[in-house]
């Protein structure tokens, strides 16, 4: 007998921002595994989702860690570990939902797990349940359009693609900036240079009793930001239809 392997995305920070499908599919499992960056870490998925859980008899939490390195020599023995705590779990048939922040397949540690389900547990069957997302939350949380019309939006985590920020921000009219924790004063200084700043914004922890905005990027230029962080760059001024027009490019420096 095989199991289930289902993906469940338990939302961006707010746990009354998770679905009800997330919520009835968590009950549902026979085993909830709660990926963490270290034994320390309580996993912020956890966090987000045990209140709407519950205690649900004969269920078993099974924390399974992964950390935070772009070293493959590192990651490779942890990856070992969660297949080898995995397998025998769904050999026998289980139900296994695998949680992550945000949305299993938007830079989720599931998206590895699920490229891995035919050559590792072959007969699983997989499922995902989507969620919302900092994609979405952080608009939300500083009323910013994302697009409209015909408008171009870019998402790219800033840790990777920094080095590409200048040319997105030229071609897009919409840009989020994932992970900018680390790359803050190069992010700074690409806004600056395309005469961007003011149509920024900082938002760390999007939806959360802690979450953080910061409309002047140069006050926090040099500090150490929250790695759930987020910049969205609009540059669009939008009038509204009753004004005749839609939105209108902002002018950029160049």
């Amino acid at each position: 007998m095989s199991g289930v392997l289902i993906g469940v995305g338990v939302g961006p920070g707010a746990p009354d921002l998770m679905t009800l499908r997330a919520v009835n599919t968590l009950r549902a499992a026979d085993v909830i595994a709660i990926p963490r960056r270290s034994v320390y870490d309580e996993s912020l998925a956890w966090r987000i989702a045990k209140e709407n859980v519950g205690e649900v008899p004969g269920q078993e939490r099974l924390f399974l860690t992964f950390p935070m390195t772009k070293d493959p020599e590192r990651l490779r023995p942890a990856w070992e570990e969660a297949y080898a705590q995995l397998a025998p779990r769904l050999a026998a048939g289980k139900k296994v939902a695998f949680i992550t922040e945000g949305d299993p397949l938007v830079y989720s540690t599931f998206i590895y797990l699920l490229a891995e389900v035919p050559h590792r547990f072959p007969g699983t069957r997989t499922e995902v349940v989507p969620a919302v997302s900092s994609i979405t939350a952080v608009p939300a949380a500083v009323q910013v359009p994302v697009a409209d019309g015909q408008e171009r939006i870019a998402v790219l985590p800033a840790t990777y693609g920094v080095e590409d920020l200048t040319r997105v921000l030229r071609d897009f009219d919409t840009v989020l900036l994932m992970k900018v924790s680390s790359v803050m004063p190069q992010v700074v200084e690409a806004l600056e240079r395309e005469g961007l700043l003011d149509r920024a914004v900082y938002v760390s922890r999007a939806s959360t009793g802690q979450e953080k905005v910061v409309r002047d990027l140069r006050s926090i230029r040099n500090d150490k930001c929250d790695y759930f962080s987020m910049v969205m760059v609009a540059k669009k001024e939008r009038s509204g239809v009753l004004a005749g027009r839609f939105a209108q490019t902002a002018e950029v420096a160049r």
